[in-house]
């Protein structure tokens, strides 16, 4: 597969997909957070990243649409039939300059971290071999690991080489000796938790790549675990890791939601305050 090559300073362009509908949490994307909404917050916070020169919000619903150009944002109205993020980010990038580097930033990551995300732009540009760049953090928490809701990613030399919802890899040993527990086993060794790598939802895709994943059909890995990032594994690209110091919270339930809300309380986020 001859995806990789040179990327010499094209334009880097954040896409963050937002839908209304949400299985666990309705209307999330303009629930309130520090007084703004939270796809508002996302943007605003990707837009810190120094790399970054334009950043888009891409929506199907005109609610969504509207609030975001209230405040300034450039939105992009796409198709309502997209079974993923990533495929209405393409739906996107199909408009953008040849060559362009997209950063796909999910709409519920007001606290991702801009930082990470030019460390993941850096690590494109500078890798001809990389047809993409995603992020983790370390865990902190035993029943994080084991939360099917924390996608864990596995690395080699940089590069990932499996994602997936169980805590792998899978500490046979310790296990062993905690009756097959692996909480027990975590709590026990707490060295073990340095083995686990929590994926965040960052991508950036050379746009010709993210076109060609857009047009891939599902694989069954895919479709077993639920991560679409397994099909641009299956077809052979070449994902970089980037490690993130900071630590994201994806909202996804109430819980979520208050956690965050909390932490725009008590930090200074737009300053760089978390």
């Amino acid at each position: 597969m001859e995806q990789h090559g040179e990327n010499p300073r094209k334009p880097v362009i954040a896409v963050i997909p937002a839908r209304y509908g949400s299985t666990r949490l309705a209307g999330k994307m303009l629930l309130p957070i520090g007084g703004k909404p939270l796809v508002v917050c996302t943007a605003f916070r990707v837009a810190e990243a120094s790399l970054i020169d334009s950043v888009i919000v891409a929506t199907d619903d005109e609610r969504i649409a509207s609030v975001a150009e209230s405040f300034g944002l450039s939105v992009a109205l796409t198709s309502k039939n997209h079974r993923s993020g990533s495929d209405r980010v393409a739906e996107v990038a199909r408009g953008l300059e040849a060559e362009s580097v997209i950063v796909n930033v999910q709409g519920d990551e007001p606290l991702v971290d801009p930082e990470a995300i030019d460390y993941a732009i850096s690590a494109l540009l500078n890798d001809p071999a990389a047809d993409m760049a995603t992020i983790y953090e370390r865990f902190y928490d035993a029943d994080e690991i084991l939360d099917p809701a924390a996608v864990k990613v596995v690395e080699a030399d940089g590069y990932a080489i499996y994602f997936s919802r169980q805590p792998i890899p899978f500490p046979r040993d310790a296990a062993a000796e905690s009756g097959n527990d692996l909480r027990l086993a975590l709590r026990k060794y707490p060295r073990l938790m340095a083995l686990y790598r929590k994926h965040v939802g960052v991508y950036v895709y050379r746009r010709e790549y993210l076109l060609r994943f857009s047009e891939l059909a599902p694989t069954v890995l895919e479709t077993t675990e639920m991560l679409e990032q397994l099909r641009a594994l299956e077809d052979g690209a070449k994902i970089r890791l980037i490690e993130s110091k900071g630590r994201s919270i994806g909202i996804d339930t109430e819980e979520d939601l208050s956690r965050v809300i909390n932490i725009y309380k008590t930090a200074d986020i737009e300053s760089g305050g978390f």
